[in-house]
């Protein structure tokens, strides 16, 4: 086979969502928006019903369906972009809850969908979605008359705990919502791990259920070989790849593999990134191109069949980092070509 493999595990999955709950003992739902973060949203979404997840988490009304026809009737899927014009048909087909980020919203919801279910997104101080203090203060009494499913909001720099922000916007949350009744929600993964003041009615973690940072105890969930096409010898003097970046600085064998920044690989990963032959790592050279990266296979003692880009070698974020970038892009880069594989349970 030529196309790269993609290898999704589900119990690691279910895995990291158990260990996050542990953490937040209240409520844990989990965030499965784009796709579940590229490794496929109805399967990830299964396999976490079946762990004892109750409630998710989407961007769009557009992404419940895949979640509502995985998990059936009973958990709740809450929409982070709230109640968009013209949501009102798959928000009702597909009980989906709008998370209400505008006075406009609300009204909206109010007229189209008055007796169907909805959260409330409040602004803490990211500046991104949510209401303000002041357009809060506006529709409060309607909205709370109403009984919201949820009043949340998002941290914008949970995974540096450090942060002063942190803590700003915890106390800008608790002043929005003091005295309320409904349900809350601030921390999502890194909220978890700041600790109990952040986890309120409910959690939602994101990246830590697919392996990422910030959450370091995480277990793997993707592994990612790429199939080598051909090996060449390269002389000393000779270059390799666009614009010629790399030159052999003594005889070489170099692999070609089957994969490129149509694949989500990034070109920023050229001449930095290590691909892995078992355990022994094999350096990019020369640029990423659309469907190809070259590697030098030099020191491996026979011709490999493939090499491995993502694995218990090197993490997303591992790569992440020669790439300049961070671990949720590559996971949602991840391109459509892969053979993809699952394993676990309901895989």
């Amino acid at each position: 086979m030529s196309a790269a493999r993609l290898t999704i595990d589900l119990d690691a999955i279910a895995s990291n969502w158990q260990r996050l709950s542990r953490l937040s003992r209240t409520e844990t739902g989990a965030t499965i928006k784009a796709d579940a973060y590229g490794l496929g949203a109805a399967r990830v979404a299964r396999r976490l019903a079946d762990a004892g997840v109750r409630t998710f988490f989407v961007a769009l009304a557009e992404e419940g369906a895949a979640i509502r026809q995985a998990v059936g009737t009973g958990p709740r899927i809450f929409v982070f972009s709230g109640h968009m014009a013209g949501d009102a048909q798959p928000l009702r087909n597909l009980d989906l809850i709008p998370l209400i980020n505008s006075a406009e919203q609300m009204a909206r919801h109010a007229e189209s969908l008055p007796a169907h279910p909805f959260g409330v997104q409040l602004d803490s101080g990211m500046n991104r979605l949510g209401m303000e203090a002041a357009e809060w203060a506006a529709v409060r009494q309607v909205g709370l008359g109403a009984s919201p499913q949820l009043i949340m909001s998002h941290l914008a720099c949970a995974d540096e705990p450090q942060h002063l922000m942190n803590a700003e916007q915890l106390d800008k949350f608790q002043e929005m919502t003091r005295g309320l009744e409904a349900p809350r929600s601030l921390a999502a993964t890194g909220g978890i791990l700041l600790g109990p003041s952040y986890h309120f009615d409910l959690c939602r973690p994101g990246i830590g259920l697919y392996g990422g940072l910030p959450f370091d105890e995480a277990q793997p969930v993707v592994t990612l070989s790429l199939p080598v096409v051909q090996v060449r010898d390269v002389e000393p003097g000779e270059a390799v790849g666009y614009s010629c970046t790399w030159v052999a600085s003594r005889p070489s064998r170099i692999a070609t593999v089957a994969a490129g920044y149509a694949d989500g690989l990034l070109r920023t990963l050229s001449g930095k990134a290590t691909l892995w032959a078992g355990d022994t790592p094999c350096p990019v050279v020369g640029r990423v191109s659309m469907d190809l990266i070259t590697v030098d296979v030099t020191d491996l003692p026979e011709e490999p069949e493939a090499l491995d880009i993502l694995s218990r070698h090197q993490t997303v974020d591992a790569l992440a980092d020669q790439g300049g970038t961070i671990g949720y892009e590559i996971l949602t880069s991840l391109g459509a070509r892969y053979r993809r594989r699952y394993i676990g349970a309901g895989a």
